[in-house]
């Protein structure tokens, strides 16, 4: 039994990490239009508790689940617990005596309540009391009918207002104006702005080591001169090496040494941690994970695929996808900067290829758009489970690196 689910981040105004909606699916083949809303949160649930902890899928994030006024009756959000779940009740949902009970008695436990896709009537005002946040959809709601949401929760200040499918900076800076609180959508994935700026020494020396490791065989030689020429990544290496989660017997004290003993995955896995932290520390950590998490999917899958390609080309194409969104800058303007390989230059430019459909798969997964997923998967030859297992698996390598990264 496989965990059939997406991850959307919600980000707070600051943009940082407040919490995760899971899309759910009963299988890439069983998209959601097909089973009803009680299915999909009983499967939901039966799946988090059975196969794969939330806070495994969610890096002990609370998770925004819907549920359905079946669901909630049944008792289903107390199978979770009040940390790990937001309990949002989908805006099929009709407001009314039954309901209204279940909002109290969850409300009087901890549970934290949203309501989905909100469209005022003021009989909702009556729920107000236990309501934490109000979703409202972005893309289909006016100017005034938020003003008049705005209005009617006055009186209940705890109420946060999340603007979920923002899709651009523009769209973000509006809603903020507008008194939203949080945000769901892939505006963070985007380029807040274009400007051209040079690379900084470190982000230089960066783009040769990312280079380097990109071949088939490492050049030691070569790796060991561009840390040789950074003292602080030179400082970063040795601390990474002597940490305790090698625990090694003796300390590592050359920069050679370093290399030798951490070999090329775990090499490779500590300059994705480097570029995490230092090719634009003031934009969302999410965005940075998410680049991490496609690098770590890429290495995954490259092996099963009709055309199996080098995992290490894989790696760094992942995590050179939203490279423009990290720097604001055009990628064609990011890429002429680094001395990469064309195969990934290529890849990333023209969207063709194996490359390219390798990040066209993982876009739509993390949209959960399973009906194109399957196209792709079909197309490259790889199964659904393996697809899955590995998305799964490259979610939460990435939540340890960024853990790794935030403790340091």
């Amino acid at each position: 039994m496989y965990f059939y689910a997406a991850r959307q981040p919600i980000l707070d105004k600051d943009k940082n990490l407040f919490a995760y909606e899971l899309l759910f699916r009963d299988s890439i083949d069983n998209v959601f239009p097909d089973i009803d809303g009680d299915e999909a949160t009983t499967k939901m649930i039966e799946a988090s508790k059975f196969n794969l902890g939330i806070g495994e899928f969610t890096g002990n994030k609370p998770a925004f689940i819907n549920f359905t006024l079946e669901t909630l009756s049944l008792g289903y959000a107390n199978m979770l617990t009040t940390d790990e779940v937001v309990v949002e009740i989908l805006e099929t949902v009709k407001p009314g005596k039954k309901l209204l009970a279940i909002c109290k008695d969850l409300y009087e436990q901890g549970y934290t309540l949203a309501l989905d896709d909100y469209e005022h009537q003021k009989v909702w005002i009556h729920f107000f009391p236990y309501i934490k946040i109000i979703k409202i959809d972005w893309k289909i709601s006016t100017v005034e009918e938020i003003k008049e949401v705005k209005q009617a929760i006055t009186n209940f200040p705890d109420i946060k207002l999340l603007a979920e499918k923002v899709e651009t900076y523009d769209e973000y800076n509006q809603a903020l104006e507008l008194g939203f609180e949080l945000f769901q959508g892939f505006f963070f994935a985007k380029p807040e702005m274009i400007k051209t700026k040079s690379l900084s020494p470190s982000q230089i020396a960066m783009a040769e080591l990312l280079y380097e490791t990109s071949k088939p065989e490492l050049d030691l030689i070569s790796i060991t001169s561009v840390f040789e020429r950074d003292v602080t990544l030179s400082y970063k290496l040795l601390r990474y090496v002597n940490s305790a989660i090698f625990r090694r017997r003796n300390e590592i004290s050359t920069i050679k040494q370093a290399l030798v003993t951490l070999g090329s995955q775990e090499l490779k896995r500590f300059l994705g941690l480097m570029f995490a932290i230092n090719v634009n520390p003031d934009k969302p950590s999410e965005l940075i994970n998410s680049a991490m998490a496609r690098a770590k999917f890429c290495e995954l899958v490259s092996k099963d695929i009709n055309a199996p390609i080098d995992s290490s080309i894989a790696f760094l194409t992942g995590l050179l996808s939203l490279i423009d969104a990290i720097l604001d800058e055009k990628l064609e303007t990011v890429l002429e900067k680094l001395p990469l390989a064309q195969e990934i230059k290529i890849s990333l430019l023209t969207k063709k290829g194996v490359l390219a459909e390798l990040i066209q798969l993982l876009e739509y997964i993390e949209h959960a758009q399973w009906d194109e997923t399957t196209i792709v998967m079909k197309k490259l030859g790889i199964e659904k489970e393996k697809v899955i297992r590995d998305y799964n698996q490259a979610l939460s390598w990435a939540d340890e690196q960024s853990q790794m990264t935030n403790g340091s």
